[in-house]
């Protein structure tokens, strides 16, 4: 295979004369992707590191091309470095996540980052890969002795998890207690305890693809170098507290939380007034916090009983709202029609007060819109801090994943509620639309709810203004970074 192909706009050695070079390794889904070129666009908008960044082809997603497109075209100056996967016969997995199978693609062939690594130009300081990858990259920066960091895209919870896990196995195993069929309920020390029901369902089984990658990476993380987070010291204070004395895990890596993360901002003389019939349009068309977004994720696919479920609960309400509604896992598969997904005569029933779009939508800007009242949501780990910024109640109903764990700080950060007993994917029952319904509106109608997410709103404006907790650990990462 030819060496990944690195695409060197301008006089590198020049651009880089005493910066610190900063090689970021994602993987690949958008929940992934997203946390990634927010970081790369807050460092590339400085003028003491430069970037470069793996871009693993082909790409999974139609998101995800368009995403890496407009990342280069807004910051020219970050250099490309194109990677083609080795090949790979998904067949071995039959039925599994296309995303979880990228992952295994990546890390056989993994080995090819070592070369790229050494090879590059300027010499490469520092590695920042996902979390997917770390048991592979981690090995391969430590032997070319190049820092390595993580950027992890989850809540400092759900790293406790991550870094635990392989301690609770291996506890278990030396006591001569029954080990599976899957992890059990984790008491993480310093943090809490997880129950088994709200662990990621492939942890239920240990011959999981998913659950192996997931050990994996738990045993190697430790080995680290630091960790990037996408939170604040203020939304998850026990977490990060334990994780930074070693509590979890004995000599943790130092971990970064120089979160929430924003996505770029145009200049005002760049800003163009949304397009009529845009999500964006509508949305200033409504009254002030009278709209309830409604979104799950840009992988997760919810049945077609339960959209129209919630369809029936949103039209239940008596609320606006704005619902981004996905049918497929992988973007470029959905081709259903809304009135097909929806039943006959839905949308007209609530034209005016209600707007449903399969189109990708900017989310942060649309949780700031001041129409927004309430956010329901599946509890991705972006979905979470974006309500969390924009101080918008986010009413949490979990789908998978990682999606219960971040649920425990949507309650205790105090961004929201979280309905514990309704399904997520894999269990049977359905959410009725008159209980969605009947919970959208004593959310919308609770003061106190949406008092506590304004003060988490204002506390994530603190933690990244001059002088706050995030804006002190970028600093403090930057200046490890050019201590090489």
């Amino acid at each position: 295979m030819a060496p990944p192909a690195m695409q060197s706009p301008g006089d590198l050695g020049a651009a880089a004369a005493g910066r610190p070079h900063v090689m970021f390794i994602p993987s690949a889904g958008m929940g992934h992707l997203l946390p990634f070129f927010r970081v790369i666009g807050a460092l590339a908008s400085r003028d003491d590191v430069d970037i470069s960044v793996v871009t693993v082809l082909p790409t999974v997603s139609a998101a995800e091309t368009e995403h890496f497109a407009g990342l280069f075209q807004e910051y020219p100056h970050v250099r490309r470095v194109d990677f083609h996967l080795l090949p790979f016969d998904a067949s071995e997995f039959p039925g599994a996540d296309p995303f979880l199978l990228r992952w295994e693609a990546l890390r056989r062939s993994a080995h090819l980052f070592g070369p790229l690594i050494a090879g590059a130009s300027p010499r490469v300081s520092a590695v920042v890969t996902d979390i997917t990858l770390s048991s592979h990259v981690i090995p391969i920066a430590k032997e070319l002795s190049v820092q390595c960091h993580v950027l992890f895209v989850s809540c400092a919870t759900m790293l406790s998890l991550c870094a635990y896990v392989p301690v609770h196995l291996d506890s278990k195993a030396a006591a001569g207690e029954e080990v599976g069929p899957g992890v059990g309920d984790v008491d993480i020390p310093g943090v809490r305890r997880i129950p088994e029901r709200c662990l990621p369902q492939p942890l239920l089984d240990l011959n999981k693809l998913f659950t192996k990658q997931f050990i994996d990476n738990g045993r190697e993380i430790v080995h680290a170098d630091g960790f990037l987070l996408n939170t604040f010291d203020a939304l998850e204070p026990v977490a990060l507290a334990a994780l930074r004395d070693g509590k979890v895990v004995p000599g943790f890596p130092q971990v970064y939380a120089i979160g929430p993360f924003n996505a770029h901002t145009p200049t005002a003389a760049a800003k163009q007034p949304p397009p009529a019939g845009s999500p964006e349009a509508w949305l200033d068309g409504q009254p002030e916090k009278s709209v309830v977004y409604v979104a799950f994720g840009n992988r997760n696919a919810v049945s077609r009983e339960q959209l129209r479920e919630i369809g029936a609960g949103l039209e239940a309400s008596g609320h606006r709202f704005l619902w981004v509604l996905k049918t497929t896992t992988v973007d470029r598969d959905d081709k259903a029609e809304l009135e097909d997904v929806l039943g006959e005569g839905f949308l007209e029933r609530v034209g005016g007060r209600g707007l449903v779009t399969k189109a990708w939508v900017d989310q942060e800007a649309l949780l700031k819109h001041p129409s927004v009242g309430m956010f329901l949501s599946h509890s991705g780990w972006n979905s979470v801090t974006e309500a969390a910024a924009a101080g918008v109640p986010l009413l949490a109903w979990p789908r998978g994943g990682d999606h219960r764990v971040n649920a425990t700080v949507v309650v205790s950060g105090g961004v929201g509620v979280w309905m514990e007993h309704w399904s997520w994917d894999g269990e049977d029952e359905l959410v009725t639309g008159e209980e969605i319904g009947d919970k959208v509106k004593e959310v919308m109608s609770d003061e106190a709810v949406r008092a506590r997410a304004a003060r988490t709103g204002e506390e994530a404006a603190k933690a990244v203004a001059e002088g706050g907790t995030s804006y002190r650990n970028l600093q403090e990462f930057v200046g490890k970074l050019k201590a090489t």
